[in-house]
């Protein structure tokens, strides 16, 4: 928004209106649109409107991140006008209006950059896909700072859509996968034909009872969540070659997108066509090594964990846990990644393989995205 003056009767009737204006310093933000995406959930914010925010900002337990701040900016609307309002020179309406494109805070020492679609290193009103390759060593950088805008990736409409997807479309079609394959596990190992080793021995072959169905299946969701830590940390996370166009645009498809634009609600979940291209082949995989029913219930649960994994991760985003829950935890530590600590903090669903591997975001109180 192009700045202007901001009168404390306005400030007041705004927040009285049910907006959430807010004050760091004299500068006034509208963060309306961003209350129920706040890792700190709503009510923080909305116990906050009409007031200076400034040493929420900057002291514990919440000290902000610089991406954290450069998002605040999006938001801007102008200067608070003092109680008393002097006569003005030309010389000082200028500066007035000149802090619209970059004002400084002089208690944090911070330089302020309002969001300027017309500015960035994008043409935002073009498929970012085949941009973002010529970004280069700048990508790195331009892509870990976080706006709140939607994206687009394609030119084709139709591919357009196909690259979108609603958190429930993923319920829809890998829910009712799951149940089947669990049905039909639990079926035909009851049926007690079953055994593990007989490929190698008819002798010393194990048979598989029908209630080793559930570890087999929570083996499956472990097997999910290395995969998941995995694949988030080598290849969502994989850091591209500043000379090499392709796999700058790559990263940028499989998962750039989504820490440029965090919350763009489309494109939270994976769409079921491409998740099907992973999917499908370890369905194959699990049959050819093992027993079927004794493969498809490991592969059941590994279905499961990821289902359970893309509703966390929306979870995490969109939802409002209770404040002091592991959720609501689990959502902070989420965030961090996203705003500070994007080199670590892989896990989605739990901080498991975070901690043996040493990619755990620290404790700090003193510093909270």
């Amino acid at each position: 928004m192009a700045s202007r003056r901001v009168s404390p009767v306005e400030l007041r009737d705004k927040c009285s209106a049910g907006k959430c204006w807010v004050l760091v310093g004299n500068k006034v933000y509208d963060v309306s649109a961003f209350v129920n995406l706040h890792p700190g959930g709503e009510r923080l914010l909305q116990d906050r409107a009409g007031k200076d925010i400034q040493a929420d900002l900057n002291g514990a337990p919440h000290r902000h991140s610089e991406n954290a701040r450069r998002w605040l900016e999006q938001y801007y609307v102008g200067e608070l006008e003092p109680q008393e309002q002097k006569p003005q020179n030309l010389k000082e309406k200028a500066q007035q209006y000149s802090s619209a494109t970059d004002h400084k805070d002089v208690s944090t020492g911070i330089q302020f950059k309002t969001f300027s679609p017309e500015t960035d290193l994008v043409d935002w009103e073009k498929p970012l896909l085949w941009q973002v390759g010529h970004l280069r060593e700048k990508y790195d950088e331009w892509v870990h700072q976080p706006i709140n805008r939607p994206i687009r990736l394609f030119h084709s409409d139709f591919v357009e859509s196909c690259s979108k997807t609603a958190w429930y479309i993923v319920l829809s079609v890998w829910v009712p996968v799951v149940l089947y394959l669990s049905w039909y596990c639990l079926t035909e190992l009851a049926q007690g034909n079953t055994r593990i080793f007989s490929s190698f021995t008819k002798d010393y072959s194990v048979p598989v009872p029908v209630f080793f169905f559930f570890p087999l299946f929570l083996i499956g969701v472990l097997i999910w969540t290395l995969m998941e830590y995995a694949i988030h940390r080598f290849v969502f996370h994989m850091n591209p070659p500043a000379s090499n166009y392709y796999l700058i645009t790559l990263h940028f498809m499989l998962h750039g997108q989504h820490h440029k634009a965090p919350f763009d609600s489309s494109r939270l979940v994976f769409p079921p066509v491409p998740a099907s291209f992973v999917i499908i082949p370890l369905y194959i995989l699990v049959q050819l090594i093992f027993p079927i029913p004794v493969g498809l219930s490991i592969f059941v649960g590994g279905l499961f964990g990821y289902v359970a994994y893309d509703m966390t991760h929306y979870y995490l985003h969109y939802g409002s846990p209770s404040k002091g829950s592991y959720l609501a935890w689990l959502k902070s530590y989420h965030v961090r990644h996203h705003f500070e600590h994007q080199k670590s903090g892989f896990g989605i669903t739990s901080t498991l393989w975070d901690r043996p591997f040493n990619t755990l975001i620290p404790e700090d109180k003193d510093k909270d995205s």
